[in-house]
């Protein structure tokens, strides 16, 4: 089993709307129940919220061997039915709200949540060690999914009550999806430590989530930068919250100015504020910059985390050991996961990265051993957390507007997108909210007469940076 509900069997393991409390024994029976009606190991696809229905299908199915692929309950529904086609899984289980909106029978329902039954039976084998499958694109609809194994799980949850010296006693409040690899980690650990967690579907911006933090006494929360920023706008610093202990943030690189605003906070406040590194392919989390040199080492994402190392490697793949070179960001750990899947034939697939993560960054580290992010060496973005791939965005555009050429670029939170139709600026951002999911503060979309392309039609990305303003 994944988690040892049963030793904590008397603790509350989840504060739900209004104040329910649910200990872990009805969290096990639940479960168990659940388990039940799927029987064997098989795919299932879990379409989260923040939710009791959401968590009690996950701890099922990684406590008995089912594979769930952990997906947003408001994916668009052709993205979504892309992903079923590919990967043709055995189940869904969603909110009961969705159930008629399929066409498949209902075998189970429960806490309002519903088990569907496709049409499809074990169309794929899995390999033994799969554990669980997560997107790792944002909300593109790519049939990619990151691979992760039992071990995976376990190593990196243990690392991370290690080093945020988790124990029973903590009572986070979800702040991000249950289907983003740092959300998810968030309740990984909190239940293996047997913790309360606070499950609610409430934003930021109301003064319900602020309630709910001060009635059910939450001791943390975690953020990536977007919300730092919102809290920062928020007048976060006046509040009264005494009942927090822990503020962490991953999911890109924080401004430096925040960074020291929220590490003087927490050191005027005797709280801790930690940053931490991270990517799906790596399980949830890689480093981790200790509390005590949150001032000290402002704007660095830290050191690995228990059991993890790094090294730097230049172009060539060889290793750089002088302080302040920058080169490629490779990490070493158990919680490196097995490899992508791109279709449901890969589900069968091994370990195909063996401890071994080149993560695509570029980065240096000082001479106290620190280490610093300073750009991406691929085309992604990250958007409010979520990781956006701009080919993909860019093929999503091109395949709903045939007649229009465009091209995605940008820095972190702030996506530009350029197409040569003038006429279609508004109608490509509501595309875009649509199908992607993006905050419309996100992402700009900007006419210009033609994309920028070398002699041989690829798009000269580094010319279009003279449009971004």
């Amino acid at each position: 089993m994944m988690w040892r509900l049963n030793q904590f069997k008397d603790n509350t393991a989840v504060i739900i709307e209004y104040g329910e409390k649910i200990p872990y024994s009805a969290l096990l029976h639940d479960s168990q129940k659940l388990a039940e009606k799927v029987k064997d190991r098989c795919l299932v696809f879990n379409l989260c919220s923040n939710e009791y229905g959401s968590l009690l299908g996950y701890v099922a199915f990684l406590n008995n061997r089912i594979v769930p692929v952990m997906l947003d309950a408001h994916l668009d529904r052709m993205l979504l039915n892309n992903l079923i086609e590919s990967y043709k899984p055995d189940y869904l289980w969603l909110p009961a709200r969705m159930k008629n909106e399929f066409g498949y029978s209902v075998a189970y329902e429960s806490n309002g949540y519903a088990l569907l039954k496709t049409p499809y039976e074990k169309v794929f084998p899995l390999y033994d060690e799969l554990a669980l499958l997560l997107t790792t694109s944002g909300s593109t609809g790519s049939p990619k999914l990151v691979r992760q194994s039992y071990q995976n799980i376990q190593a990196n949850t243990k690392s991370i009550a290690q080093y945020l010296d988790l124990d029973e006693t903590e009572r986070p409040i979800t702040t991000l999806p249950m289907s983003y690899t740092y959300g998810l980690s968030i309740i990984n650990t909190h239940l293996y430590v047997g913790a309360s967690m606070i499950l609610t579907q409430k934003t930021l911006m109301q003064k319900e989530f602020w309630q709910q933090f001060r009635d059910y006494k939450a001791t943390s929360f975690g953020g990536v930068p977007y919300i730092y920023e919102m809290l920062d706008k928020l007048r976060f610093f006046r509040m009264d919250l005494p009942s927090l202990r822990t503020m962490t943030q991953a999911g890109g690189k924080l401004s430096p100015e925040l960074h020291r605003k929220f590490a003087e906070y927490a050191a005027e406040t005797g709280r801790k504020f930690i940053v931490m590194y991270g990517q799906t392919e790596a399980t949830a989390r890689m480093a981790y910059l200790p509390p005590e040199y949150a001032l000290a080492k402002v704007g660095s994402m830290g050191i690995a985390i228990p059991g993890g190392k790094f090294r730097l490697i230049d172009a060539d793949g060889n290793e750089i050991t002088e302080p302040e070179a920058v080169g490629e960001l490779v990490y070493e750990g158990a919680n490196v996961t097995l490899g992508y899947a791109e279709s449901g034939g890969d589900l069968a697939k091994g370990d195909e990265r063996n401890g071994v993560l080149i993560t695509g960054d570029m980065a240096r580290r000082d001479k106290d051993g620190f280490y610093y992010i300073v750009g991406r060496k691929k085309r992604f973005l990250k958007i409010f957390g979520s990781r956006v791939n701009l080919d993909e965005t860019e093929r999503l555009i091109k395949s709903g507007f045939g007649d229009m050429d465009a091209a995605c670029a940008g820095k972190d939170d702030e996506m530009v997108v350029f197409i040569t139709d003038k006429t279609k600026e508004k109608e490509v951002q509501n595309f875009l909210e649509e199908k992607l999911n993006l905050n419309r503060l996100a992402f700009r979309v900007k006419y210009i007469e033609s994309i920028p392309k070398n002699e041989s039609g690829k798009t000269l990305y580094a010319a279009l940076e003279k449009f971004y303003d």
